[in-house]
């Protein structure tokens, strides 16, 4: 099992895993909020420079010299400056770069490479997950000369599978991602049958409880990454109201963030 560490800058506490120690990086609490990566990016290197997304929940994944061109074509065309180019994942290119996410129950994923020191941040709530959204940021760092064997994962505090309740429709959504059937009950009936399986019962009709990171975990898998190059946080957001926000328990657009600093 990989470990995973509590730590405080300014007293303030954040997380990290044992599987990503050669990088600077953090899964940070709701004590930090308001602030920004901005700003938390000193916590971690402060001469890094610092990327972040507008998150839609979708499966796009940017560089920084993507986001970096989407911003002077907006500049120019005069629109707001402190806008953020849409998309629910970062890959770094060079060293010294931070990358980062907000989460509140969806995952946040932090991927390293021990050979190219390069790293990613992901955003994967169920709909970015339904779109693979992480094995579209492996490909990315594949693209710029990623080996699989090389990829550490860690994934951080989000809602558990034992208390997220979702419809059949999205976790069949879900499912389809890593079983090869295009019908509800097929997908459904298939992930029953998965070892220590995503979906849990429901008391309530047409309703399960999903575990979304397992579904990205076992996403992975398919693609030949081994469990021990992934870690999975033993924190869900909803459950620990002292550290995390939660917006399923409570209805409100807070946000903590998880960045990494490639090498």
């Amino acid at each position: 099992m990989h470990a995973w560490h509590w730590h405080t800058w300014e007293d303030l506490p954040y997380l990290t895993c044992s599987l990503l120690e050669p990088w600077y990086h953090g899964f940070f609490t709701k004590q930090f909020s308001p602030s920004s990566p901005f700003e938390i990016t000193k916590a971690l290197h402060p001469e890094a420079s610092v990327y972040r997304l507008k998150q839609v929940h979708g499966n796009a994944v940017f560089s920084p010299a993507e986001i970096e061109d989407w911003l002077t074509k907006f500049v120019n065309e005069g629109e707001d400056d402190s806008a953020f180019a849409s998309g629910d994942g970062l890959i770094s290119t060079e060293p010294l770069q931070a990358v980062w996410v907000a989460t509140a129950d969806c995952t946040p994923v932090l991927i390293a490479d021990e050979k190219t020191r390069q790293v990613a941040a992901v955003h994967a709530g169920w709909r970015g997950t339904a779109l693979k959204i992480v094995p579209q940021a492996i490909s990315r760092l594949q693209a710029q000369g990623s080996k699989l064997e090389n990829l550490r994962i860690a994934m951080g505090p989000a809602i558990s599978g034992e208390v997220y309740q979702v419809s059949q429709q999205v976790a069949a959504e879900v499912g389809a991602s890593i079983v090869p059937y295009n019908d509800e009950k097929a997908i459904l009936d298939a992930l029953e049958n998965i070892p220590l399986s995503p979906l849990l019962p429901d008391p309530e009709p047409a309703r399960v409880r999903l575990d979304v990171r397992r579904v990205n975990t076992l996403q992975m898998e398919a693609l030949g990454i081994s469990l021990e190059q992934i870690a999975i946080a033993p924190y869900c957001t909803y459950q620990t109201p002292e550290y995390f926000f939660s917006y399923r328990r409570e209805h409100q657009k807070k946000v903590q963030w998880s960045g990494i600093v490639s090498k």
